[in-house]
Formats: C-alpha cells, structure tokens, sequence
C-alpha cells in the first residue's frame, strides 16, 4: 500500500531572501488529486517544479521536507534527486510541446526514461510498458504512430504523449501544471477523465495545478488556494465551492463565467503584489484589493489556522462565508450598421487537404464574434486565412468595404494597423530576445512611426490596460508566466489601436481574475466601435463577451445564430455535445 506524500514549510526564496513561496505544506492520499490555484505570479508552478527539486535560475530552495514513502527527496543530493524523477515524482508541464524534442521519434523519449532511468528496461520491455501506458491514455500502439514526431500530432494528442513520458514509470505523485488550458472542451473532458482513471488505477498521489477552476471542480478532492506565494485557504473540493471562506477564493469564483447566463465578470482590482513590494506590506497580502478589509487587516500577517474541515489565513474567519453572487448583463439589441468584415465562399487547405468549406459570415461593428469548435475544426487556419498569413484560399474577404488581398505582404499600412491579431501561444509570439516593452513598441513603430516619448507612453498604457505593472516593460519573455506572456501579447495588439482584433484562444493560458480583466476591457473597447473574432473553446466565456456565435465542425459551420440562442437553446447535435462537457461551477 502506497503512503501518503507530506510536503512541510516548504521555503522557495531570491538569491537575496526574497521569499516566492513561503510555509507552503500538504498532504496527499494515494488515489487522491489536490487542486492548486491562483492568479498568475502566485507561485504555483516554483511550488510543482519545487517537489522535483528544482528552482528556476536566481532562485533557491531554502527550506522544507518533501516526503514520499519514507524519503525526503528534498535532502537527496543532486544524483540521487534527478534518479527520483520519474518514478517517483512526474513532472506534466502546460505545453506537451515545448517538453518534447521536436526531432526524436516519440517512442523513443517514452522509452527513454525507462531504459536510462532507475527502472533500466530493456527495450523490449521498455517498448512493451510504453504501449500499456497508451493504450490507458487512448492512443494508439502501432508501428506506424510510434514512428511519429511531436509535429506529426494534434494538440489532445501531443497532452497524452506528454502525460505517457510522466506516468510511463508509475509514479507515487504526478504533478500537473496547467495540462488541459490549449484544450478543447472535448479533449480537455477525456484528459481529465484519463487523470482521474490513471489516479486510481496507479493509486498514485497527484496535485493538478489550474487557474481553471471549472477543471478544478471537476478533478480535484482537496482544493488549496495560494495567494502571492502564501496560502490562505484549504477546504474539499464540495465545501470550497459551495462557501468560499476567504475573500480572495470568493473573488476567483465571481470572475468565473458561465454558460446559464450572460453574467457580468469582475476582475479582482489591482494585481498580486510584486516580489519588491512584500516585505514592505505588514500585514494581510490581500489587504489593498479586499473589499471586506478592516484596519487590523494592515497590523499584522494572518496565521494559517484551522477552519471547518480545512485551514483558514484571513482574521474574518468566524464569518458565515455565503454563496458568491452573480449580477446578470442583459443581451445586446443587434447591430445594423455596414459590416467591419465580411466573409463570403472562404475554402481553404493545406497540401491538396481542403479544411475549410465554403464559409460566410459579418461582423458588425462594436460588436463580437465568436467562433466555436474543437481541435481540427478549422478555428485558426480561418482566422489566419483573415489576417494574411494563409494566403492559399478561395473566395472573398472585406475589410470595411475594402477587397482584402490574401496574403500579408500584399496589404496596406492602414489595414496592417487597422486589423490585428492576437495569437494563441505567447510563448511563440513574443521574441524571446526582446524585452516586453521593446515588442510591444516594435508593434507601434511599424503601425504608427511615433517618437520615443510618446511611444514609451503608449507602452505603459498598453500594459496598464491588460493590468501589468509598467515596471515589467523591462524584463524579458522568459521571466514571466504563461498568463503573464498573453497579457503582454494583447498590449501589443491594442497599442496599435486596431478596429478589428482576431483573438485565437486568447485568455486559455489567463487565470480568472485576469481573464475578467480582460473580457472587461474588452467590452469597453467594443463601445468605441472595436470588433471582436473571438476564436475559443471556452463556452463561458462565449456566453460573456459574444453577440453572435459560429460554431464549426470538420471546416462546415453547422450552426449560426445570437449568442443567448446558440448557447442557450442549441439546435444542432454539435453544438449541444460542446455544452454537455462544459465544466461549471456558478
């Protein structure tokens, strides 16, 4: 029988004593999931990447004892430590890709953790686990799809092969940060289903990492909340959702949408204070953007205490936590006024494989577009048909009035300035060697050709409309998060000021505070005549920003219509099996 892995006061700080995450302990049943969440720059991934052993450059493990049957894997030496990596503890990272090596088959990076790992299979056994291993996660086993590389396979695909390299060694704990975000809702269903299975069957330990907690209401028992790298409220899963204790967990579950109704999302105000910034708080973290704050909030640092069936940090825990309220938004009249876009008779493919068929649609100003579909669908080679980067397609775009040339190159200024797009994967988008206020300037430059001082200005306000401290304008890509990445990525689409924005899955890699912030923002852009192509798989989310939706199915649009209709009263069998697998929890 497998033991319960205890993680205590555990400490990651600066090289200078700057605490990431500080007094940060559980445990975990075998056969059980813990749900880590919070808002961006929290710490949630230094925690996952922590119980490897591992601290990001500048970064020190400085204290904690990380027990798993009998071992702290946290006082092993360096040898020792990288040995337990595998079968003991996994590691899944939000981008299957990223962790893969584009140029090796992926047969041999699953067998390759076996054959040079603690297990020493030989290849015929390694071979053998790893089919097993597919085979529990969907996959196939022939020759033919083991032969494959990373860039053979589709996004729900390249998840279960990341997730086979992690649990191929049958590990007593399997961390998951952020696996389901670039998910459709279909794919993102199966993986969570997968976890649950594998947890049971390997009776392993797992703590998924999530800003998602629709994911989190669907797949963890234990729900831990963490909060500028401290935490401050533990419960089950069912108690947290039903009666929040804490008023940042209460905060987190307003700003989540929902598909029942167009409800109106409020991120929470401010932002999670800055490594600087918190020795020089003395007392609650949260206290500056509470709505519930009393003076002797400021005096002195909460404890983290008992409460009900788990563990409390706010003085205010004697209040009767209630359920979180909702305000509803009423649907928009729709619009009549000349289309921003019109799209007529779209086909497009790819080497002779045709994807998209015949497609048609407007967009009216000030208003959104929502298009809807799963992996394969042909959500993003359309939206890439629209700003110019697949130029291999028949039929007509217009862009207010204009004839749309098909290829990027081709177009004008005013149009380059005028439409702009917002890709999915920021860490793709953003130059790696340039600093954020460095791209979101180059961006400007090439639309506008203003002087540096205004440009500088545009900067900082670009970064305060998506809530980012203009100080981060120095730093560089790879020293943010995910969600910290896209957000920059939608500050460099909006300083240009564009009429038309295509967002490709755009707040999938946001935590919800954020992603409140953003569709909030978002709205109030669309009052100035912005207008939206909202390209997602989040159908909460479509039933908060969009007016109309698109729902696309194999590259044909199966179905069209308002957005209180599409969501709420669906007509196709498509459309209805998207909404049977979305997670709620308000």
């Amino acid at each position: 029988m497998s033991e319960t892995v205890n993680l205590r006061d555990l400490r990651v700080e600066t090289r200078k004593g700057l605490p990431i995450v500080e007094e940060i302990g559980f445990s975990i049943v075998p056969g059980k999931v813990l749900g880590l969440v919070g808002e961006s720059g929290s710490g949630k991934s230094t925690i996952g990447k922590a119980l490897l052993g591992y601290a990001a450059p500048g970064l020190r493990i400085a204290s904690g004892s990380f027990n798993v049957e009998g071992t702290d894997l946290l006082a092993l030496g360096g040898e020792a430590r990288r040995r337990a990596r595998g079968p003991v503890v996994a590691y899944v990272p939000q981008d299957a890709s990223s962790a893969l090596n584009p140029a090796i088959p992926i047969l041999r990076q699953m067998t390759e953790r076996l054959r040079t790992g603690q297990d020493r299979l030989s290849a015929s056994d390694a071979r053998q686990r790893v089919c097993e291993t597919l085979e529990r996660v969907g996959l196939p086993t022939d020759a033919g799809f083991l032969a494959r590389y990373p860039g053979e396979l589709s996004g729900g695909q390249l998840q279960r092969v990341g997730l086979t390299v992690s649990i191929v060694s049958h590990p007593r704990l399997l961390v998951l940060d952020e696996p389901t975000t670039a998910l459709d809702v279909s794919t993102r269903a199966s993986v969570l289903d997968l976890v649950a299975q594998l947890n049971r069957d390997l009776n392993m330990s797992s703590l998924y990492i999530s800003h998602d907690l629709g994911v989190i209401s669907a797949v963890a028992d234990d729900v831990m909340v963490l909060y500028a790298g401290q935490v401050v409220e533990t419960a089950p899963r069912d108690r947290f959702f039903e009666a929040p204790a804490h008023p940042y967990s209460r905060a987190l579950l307003q700003a989540m949408p929902t598909t029942r109704r167009r409800k109106a999302l409020h991120g929470i105000p401010g932002r999670v204070p800055v490594l600087a910034e918190r020795p020089a708080i003395p007392g609650c973290l949260f206290a500056d953007r509470c709505d519930l704050v009393q003076p002797a909030c400021r005096k002195a640092l909460p404890s983290l205490v008992p409460h009900g069936e788990g563990r409390l940090r706010c003085i205010r825990g004697d209040a009767t936590p209630g359920p979180v309220e909702t305000e509803v938004l009423h649907d928009r009249p729709p619009a009549a006024a000349k289309p921003v876009l019109e799209v007529s008779g779209l086909s497009a493919g790819y080497s002779g494989n045709q994807v998209l068929h015949d497609i048609s649609f407007r967009v009216e100003p000030g208003t959104c577009t929502a298009l809807v579909g799963e992996s394969g669908s042909g959500k993003s080679t359309l939206s890439r048909c629209l700003i110019g980067l697949h130029g291999s397609f028949d039929g007509e775009v217009r862009f207010n009035g204009t004839p749309v040339p098909p290829t990027i190159r081709q177009r004008p200024g005013w149009m380059h300035r005028d439409m702009q797009y917002v890709f999915q994967n920021p860490y793709g988008s953003l130059h790696p060697r340039r600093t954020v206020g460095d791209s979101i300037a180059a961006a400007l430059r090439i639309a506008g050709g203003r002087r540096n001082g205004s440009v500088r200005d545009a900067v900082r306000d670009a970064l305060e409309q998506v809530a980012m401290p203009p100080q981060l304008a120095d730093r560089f890509p790879s020293e943010l998060s995910g969600g910290e990445r896209q957000r920059v990525a939608i500050a460099r689409a909006l300083v240009c000021k564009p009429s038309l924005l295509i967002c490709d899955e755009v707040t999938s890699a946001l935590d919800v505070s954020v992603q409140a912030s953003i569709l909030e923002l978002l709205h109030d852009l669309m009052r100035g005549d912005l207008s939206l192509l909202f390209v997602t798989h989040d159908l909460g989310v479509v039933r908060t920003i969009a007016d109309r939706v698109i729902v696309l199915n194999e590259g044909r649009i199966v179905e069209e219509g308002a957005a209180a209709d599409v969501i709420g009263a669906p007509q196709h069998t498509y459309t209805r099996s998207l909404l049977d697998r979305v997670l709620e929890v308000a």
